[in-house]
């Protein structure tokens, strides 16, 4: 109900006992404050502008993208992520700050809008009155208290259990300063509010105000009469103004402005960011690739620097870091944010922004690190795009001819044969000759799926033996499927990774031009690291634009035919685990097709302790597979070492089941340096399919020693 202001009314005064001129000073301060935050605010968005131009749509279906980003930071979605203590509290932060934000400015609007409009038509009427005023302050001290218990947890996992992944090379006092400032502001106005209710004489209405009125018997009890408290709040209320004051001032300064920003980065987020990388422009010459110079990186980058909370979450999941290479994905993130504000400030000379030795803001050892397995990128709650900048830097080193002499190397033998390995290209199909089978040629005849098999199932000997298997489910199910055999490159996606762009357009052209002479309708890939750049990648230049053409990674489609296959669901029982390989799971969201492959053999699956989205990588990533690297445990035997330590196994864990060539080899390679090799055996999931099928199947020995062939139906 609206009515004339009396005397009487429910309601308080929101000037009580300061005074006009007091009102008039406050006033004043808070101009200020707007300006400061203001010229703030246009500082930060206006450098974003320095930045380069973004490769991809950022702004499209902007009213979309808004509501999108506000049900993500609305729910607290993506802190709740592997952390439920963690989205409690910032869920209890972020709805009590914005209920006392969005009480303040009800506040405001009453008391400076509609009082002073209403007054110049005759009669001063206020909203802020009876039942609306009641509700108005049970809703505030009930968010206001959750806004405070939040703040309490933070303040105990940082300060007193000293929560890891909060510390850091770049903890500084903005760090308390947020936390504690809000922590103040929360408490102070509760303080306020009990001064206020015991110098008023507890009027019977502030009940509501259930925390306040708590706070103004503990006063009362503690000695503090109705007089004292009248004479004491003029202070209480000026140093809570000035305390917020103060906050909304320093928000585009320091960390508080994380509030802004985090929300810009979500709304402008690229849903494919690191599924796909940005191209090179055409006419960009050698000096112009990469990143040289902090403005090299784009506005959206920029953004993702100063939207980074510290909250150490892409540290904690990196499988890098936990390897002891010298890789910290919130590090290299706030380096480059700690350099472009030293820059801009005259605090420190411009130098390359990565080198390999010398004066650079970040090592080339650190940037080899990475295994672009994109588990930074999926553990951040605001959506910073750490792939996509840590590639515009290996792309400088690779232009700049400081790319690791291994990875070099590899390079070398792609260019000159198609292949890591450096093998000749007639070489790449010898694996089918062992089959007493024919395996189609997608070059003479149509097919309806193109097999794409990939560097390591084409020349390494285990990987072979997981080739030889998905050919024999193949023509077990009777697919029509057909290889490229000697014509058949490298996929590029690994490559790209690794920062060599030219390399990468320059297979993707010769692929392409391969695809172009075939008569297929789907693609289908042995690696996941082929399915994903296929996929997501190739379109971007011109292949498959309009999506015609579905590509599948193979457990896709064994998936669909495994009743041709004669699976009893009952011929295997093996206690086995199962590794979600990265450019499968966390880059395409395929989770499930393996798991049910899996248990169609009969086999126990048991569930790895990180799975799924919040899989390990095995290392090989990235370019990992060719560099040697030192490191205090491989990727590889920590996953093993977990696999193995499965208490609900039972009698442990037999097999580690994987459906990627690359973490085949990486975990190959695992059992060895760990001295597992008697204790687990890591098997293709096709291999494990094939022994499932019928017996005249299985005794082929397809993922033996020595491949024999099948018999034929």
């Amino acid at each position: 109900m609206i009515r004339p202001l009396q005397a009487e009314t429910v309601t308080r005064e929101t000037f009580w006992l300061i005074g006009p001129v007091g009102e008039v000073v406050f006033y004043y301060l808070a101009l200020l404050t707007v300006l400061v935050f203001s010229f703030g605010a246009y500082y930060r968005f206006s450098r974003y502008a320095e930045g380069s131009e973004d490769p991809f749509e950022r702004l499209d279906q902007l009213p979309q993208r808004i509501i999108r980003a506000a049900k993500i930071v609305g729910s607290n979605e993506q802190q709740f992520n592997r952390d439920f203590v963690g989205g409690m509290m910032h869920a209890f932060i972020l709805w009590g700050f914005l209920t006392l934000l969005i009480g303040t400015t009800i506040l405001a609007i009453d008391m400076d809008i509609y009082r002073k409009l209403t007054a110049a038509f005759g009669t001063e009427q206020s909203f802020f009155v009876g039942d609306f005023y009641l509700s108005y302050s049970l809703v505030m001290d009930a968010m206001g208290l959750l806004f405070v218990v939040g703040l309490s947890v933070a303040l105990y996992r940082r300060y007193v259990t000293r929560n890891e992944r909060l510390w850091g090379r770049h903890t500084s006092f903005e760090d308390a300063y947020l936390v504690w400032m809000l922590f103040l502001l929360g408490v102070g106005g509760y303080l306020v509010e009990g001064v206020r209710i015991l110098g008023a004489g507890f009027p019977d209405f502030e009940t509501v105000s259930f925390v306040g009125w708590f706070i103004a018997d503990m006063f009362q009890i503690a000695g503090v009469t109705a007089g004292m408290a009248r004479a004491i709040y003029p202070a209480m209320w000026w140093s809570h103004a000035l305390l917020a004051l103060v906050f909304i001032a320093s928000i585009p300064l320091a960390k508080p402005f994380h509030m802004v920003s985090s929300f810009g980065n979500v709304v402008t987020r690229d849903e494919k960011a690191g599924v796909r990388l940005p191209g090179v422009p055409a006419d960009a010459s050698p000096d112009e690739i990469g990143a040289s110079t902090i403005d090299d990186f784009s506005w959206k980058q920029l953004l993702d620097h100063d939207a980074c909370t510290k909250c150490g979450r892409c540290s904690s999941v990196c499988p890098a870091k936990a390897a002891g290479r010298p890789l910290d994905p919130r590090d290299v993130i706030l380096d480059l944010k700690q350099y472009r504000e030293d820059l801009d400030s005259g605090n420190t000379d411009e130098v390359p922004i990565i080198a390999d030795g010398g004066n650079s803001v970040i090592a080339s050892e650190t940037m080899e690190s990475c295994m672009a397995c994109m588990a930074c990128m999926d553990a951040c709650p605001v959506d910073i795009e750490h792939v996509t900048q840590f590639t515009e830097m290996n792309r400088r080193l690779t232009e700049s001819g400081q790319m690791t002499e291994t990875v070099q190397e590899a390079m070398m033998n792609v260019f000159q044969n198609g292949n890591t390995f450096g093998d000749p290209e007639r070489k790449r199909p010898d694996w089918v000759e062992d089959l007493a089978f024919e395996v189609p040629d997608a070059r003479d005849q149509s097919v309806e799926y193109l097999w794409y098999v990939g560097d390591y199932p084409s020349y390494d000997d285990r990987n072979q033996k997981v080739a030889k298997s998905i050919a024999t489910l193949f023509h077990r199910a009777g697919v029509s499927y057909g290889i490229l055999y000697d014509d058949e490159q490298n996929d590029g996606n690994d490559i790209r990774r690794v920062g060599e762009e030219g390399l990468y357009e320059m297979l993707v052209e010769d692929n392409i031009a391969q695809f172009e002479d075939c008569e297929f309708e789907n693609i289908v890939c042995t690696d996941p690291h082929s399915y994903n750049t296929f996929k997501n990648e190739y379109p971007e230049f011109g292949w498959n634009e309009d999506g015609e053409i579905d590509v599948y990674h193979y457990t896709q489609v064994v998936q669909t035919i495994v009743p041709d296959l004669e699976l009893t669901g009952n011929e295997l029982d093996y206690t086995v685990t199962y590794h979600d390989p990265c450019h499968l799971g966390r880059f395409n969201d395929e989770y499930e097709a393996p798991r049910s492959l899996v248990r169609e053999t009969g086999c126990d699956l048991h569930e790895m302790p990180r799975n799924r989205a919040n899989s390990f990588c095995c290392g090989g990533g990235g370019g990992g597979l060719w560099m040697d690297l030192e490191e205090e445990t491989k990727p590889s035997e920590e996953r093993l070492r977990e696999a193995l330590e499965d208490t609900d196994a039972g009698t442990g864990i037999e097999k580690f089941v994987v459906a990627c060539p690359m973490c085949m080899t990486m975990y190959e390679d695992g059992r060895k340096t760990g001295d597992f090799e008697d204790e687990i055996e890591v098997v293709g999931l096709s291999e494990l399919l094939a022994e499932a099928v019928t017996t005249d199947v299985a005794s082929a020995s397809v993922g033996s020693s020595q491949s024999s062939a099948p018999a034929d139906d």
